[in-house]
């Protein structure tokens, strides 16, 4: 029987369509295409780190992405025993996972402020934390925590000589074994319960010495956590009930006899985002920990290592809406819709301005507490970190779900699609403000500050006036501002209201003394006295192509 032949002119009209109007997707430096990443590493003294951020940049720009959808796309799975019976409490993560973590820690992501004693290293390192959550958000929490690690650990010397060389070391090694055999390590964190939550003084996990107490000296520690972070860390900061009160100590996975520790990993969570990272529940039968600083003295000891975890939530959320502004800019400038690129429509340049006006205006932030970090020996600098990293976390933290939704509306119905970038953006987004206390934690602390160190918020608001007399706007926010921090009437049930007065201000004195005159002009007359308003609602058109010009993605590869 003759075979059937179809002619080419024939099988032409089977085709229903071609694919037009669908934006290419570019692979870019994310370093080189951000002109206000750049604009703020040089403003806080971080040029020197240029050539290396460029690398990081080709980096996360291209195969970081990939590794980040993998790892996120197979998420760690729990392993409780292995074939043959013997408990492991073991966590298997897929390969990207791990090359993501090789990749920041051999370029100091978590060390280069405690390696390199020069002026901007926080600065640098805030902006390589910032292109590294542009890709993957879940391994930015391990690297977090190991960061701020070093500021507890400092209170016990004795510990801190052992433990401070492998985890400022620029090596990674994932495989689960004894710290000691390790040249680099990570860091953990386990400290809320079932029944407090943020409330940390209300946990009942209780610690007692196995042979004397003190700094620096074992105990044996039972109880639970509700959260651990990054279960397969070396090492945990652990709170927990000793004679004298709430305590922080440093659990290894393995203790220095080789042996696992008596940590047991109960499940993992099944969370909303963060699908890279493990977040587990765990319990402790007796498992050994050493003390760090006093006995009773746990918050205080851990103070500044929580600070340092809230900064990260700043950048952390600041660098999730750079790339929900980077999607949206990418496909609306390749985009025709109604005779004209999308870009290009009116409203829609309200819009996008609107974006990148307010993600400039967070990482301008973040990078003003990456610079005073660096100047922390400054007594007003030190004040400014206490007081606006609780403002900033806040603040912050909050408008990202909201960002990244109206990126998602910019991009329509491609942007709602699960093989699309946004998506995972929009689920990642809540946790920051979520995790190391929530919005309304960061107020009752900045209440505490008001009520028992007033001269940090007379030294802030210091600052802040001495802005004043260049936009008329800002002069009369400011003193709105000042006037609710005068009234003490019902203020913790105000709190809100004052923070958020307090975060606008900080911007806008921010953008004013260190940046752009345009951008601080626009955010002045545009964002300070807006409440609640939709994103896309400037009333004037004066400095919206210059916005979307300066934060518009370039096409740059190499």
């Amino acid at each position: 029987m003759p075979q059937n032949t179809l002619s080419n002119e024939f099988l032409s009209t089977l085709n229903t369509h071609k694919v037009e109007n669908q934006p290419r997707w570019n692979k870019f430096n994310l370093f080189k295409a951000d002109k206000p990443l750049q604009f703020w590493l040089r403003k806080f003294d971080g040029n020197w780190a240029e050539d290396r951020l460029i690398n990081l940049g080709k980096f996360y720009g291209d195969q970081g992405v990939e590794e980040g959808e993998l790892a996120n796309n197979y998420p760690p799975e729990f392993v409780s025993h292995d074939r043959n019976g013997h408990r492991i409490d073991t966590v298997s993560y897929h390969p990207s996972y791990h090359r993501l973590m090789d990749f920041a820690v051999s370029n100091q992501i978590p060390s280069l402020p405690w390696q390199e004693n020069k002026q901007g290293a926080h600065v640098i390192r805030a902006v390589m934390e910032y292109l590294h959550m542009q890709a993957d958000a879940g391994s930015g929490c391990p690297l977090t925590m190991t960061f701020a690690a070093v500021a507890a650990l400092k209170h016990s010397p004795k510990i801190a000589q052992e433990w401070l060389p492998k985890i400022t070391a620029d090596r990674y090694d994932g495989e689960d074994k004894p710290y000691y055999e390790k040249q680099g390590v990570t860091i953990g964190m386990a400290m809320t319960e079932k029944q407090g939550g943020s409330d940390v003084r209300a946990n009942t996990t209780y610690a007692e010495p196995i042979s004397k107490a003190g700094n620096g000296e074992v105990y044996r520690i039972v109880g639970h956590k509700w959260f651990c972070s990054a279960p397969m860390s070396d090492g945990f900061l652990v709170l927990a009930q000793a004679e004298r009160g709430l305590s922080c100590f440093l659990m290894p996975r393995w203790t220095p006899e080789g042996q696992k520790n008596h940590f047991q990993i109960q499940r993992l969570k099944s969370k909303l985002g963060n699908k890279s990272n493990a977040s587990s529940e765990i319990e402790f039968r007796g498992a050994s920990a050493w003390l760090i600083g006093e006995e009773g003295k746990g918050v205080r000891t851990i103070i500044d290592m929580v600070s340092l975890t809230r900064f990260d939530c700043m950048v952390g959320s600041s660098a999730l809406m750079r790339s929900a502004l980077f999607h949206a800019l990418n496909f609306t400038s390749q985009r025709n819709a109604f005779g004209k690129k999308l870009i290009d429509q009116p409203l829609m340049k309200n819009v996008l301005a609107d974006l990148a006006l307010e993600s400039e205006a967070v990482l301008a932030l973040s990078m003003r507490v990456a610079h005073a970090l660096d100047n922390r020996e400054n007594e007003s600098e030190k004040q400014f970190t206490r007081i606006v990293t609780a403002i900033g976390k806040y603040w912050i933290c909050k408008r990202a779900p909201h960002f990244i939704y109206e990126a998602m509306e910019s991009i329509g119905g491609i942007g709602y699609v699960e093989s699309n970038f946004l998506p995972r953006l929009y689920r990642e987004a809540p946790v920051n403000a979520i995790w190391e206390g929530s919005g309304n934690v960061q107020c009752l602390d900045l209440l505490r500050v008001m009520l028992k160190e007033p001269e940090t918020i007379e030294s802030m608001l210091k600052e802040l006036s001495s802005q004043q007399g260049i936009y008329e706007k800002y002069d009369q926010f400011l003193d709105q501002t000042v006037r609710l921090l005068a009234v003490s009437e019902n203020i913790e049930f105000r709190l809100r209201i004052i923070v958020d007065h307090l975060a606008k201000a900080i911007i806008a004195s921010t953008l004013i003394k260190y940046g752009e005159a345009q951008v601080a002009e626009v955010y002045c007359e545009e964002k300070l006295f807006r409440n609640g308003e939709s994103i896309g609602t400037f009333s004037s058109d004066k400095w919206v192509d210059y916005l979307i010009a300066r934060s518009a993605c370039q096409l740059i590869v190499s």
